[in-house]
């Protein structure tokens, strides 16, 4: 076998490895894209359903207007945040903001007699709990890709086409990581 038919076998097995990584690679990021996107769905449900929660309590709380005026403020940072960093710490604050606005509904014996307002909590809890599952998700499909980014061989390749790793949806204040209690 001559010299160049060596040269020119392993050019081309180089070739399928890099492209077989590569391939990996591309998987593994949109994996890791898709999860995102199922935690920022869940992440809107929730947004959408707090003007409603809101809403069904603010007859009844009319002198707890600065508990309503938090989970609204927290409501648009947590609307305005971009990266999972950003996102995880304000959606964090949010819901403690909830968890609130929970505790203090606990003193209004009419508003949790309220069908309204139970059903807003049932969803409300419902949407926690995907949200919850969204995040494992997506932590676990960028927990993968960047170990292919940081492991040999590919890393050569990741860093070749400039694959970049990405950030877990973490929450700052471990206290946060519980779902606002949505139950009486």
């Amino acid at each position: 076998m001559p010299f160049s038919s060596i040269v020119l076998a392993v050019f081309a097995l180089v070739i399928i490895v890099v492209t077989g990584i590569y391939n990996g690679l591309v998987k593994a990021r949109n994996l890791a894209l898709e999860g995102w996107s199922g935690i920022d769905v869940q992440l809107k449900r929730r947004a959408d359903l707090i003007p409603n929660l809101i809403e069904a309590v603010k007859g009844y709380m009319g002198h707890e207007k600065g508990v309503l005026e938090k989970v609204t403020e927290m409501r648009a940072q947590a609307m305005k945040a971009m990266d999972p960093a950003e996102r995880g710490k304000a959606e964090g604050m949010l819901s403690g903001a909830l968890g609130k606005l929970f505790a203090v509904a606990e003193n209004y014996p009419d508003l949790k007699a309220s069908q309204n307002f139970q059903e807003l909590q049932k969803t409300l809890a419902d949407t926690e709990d995907q949200i919850q599952l969204a995040r494992r998700y997506y932590n676990g499909a960028t927990r993968n890709l960047n170990i292919k980014i940081q492991s040999f061989p590919s890393n050569l390749v990741a860093g070749m086409f400039n694959f970049q790793e990405m950030k877990f949806f973490e929450l700052e204040n471990p206290a946060d990581r519980n779902a606002p209690k949505a139950a009486f």
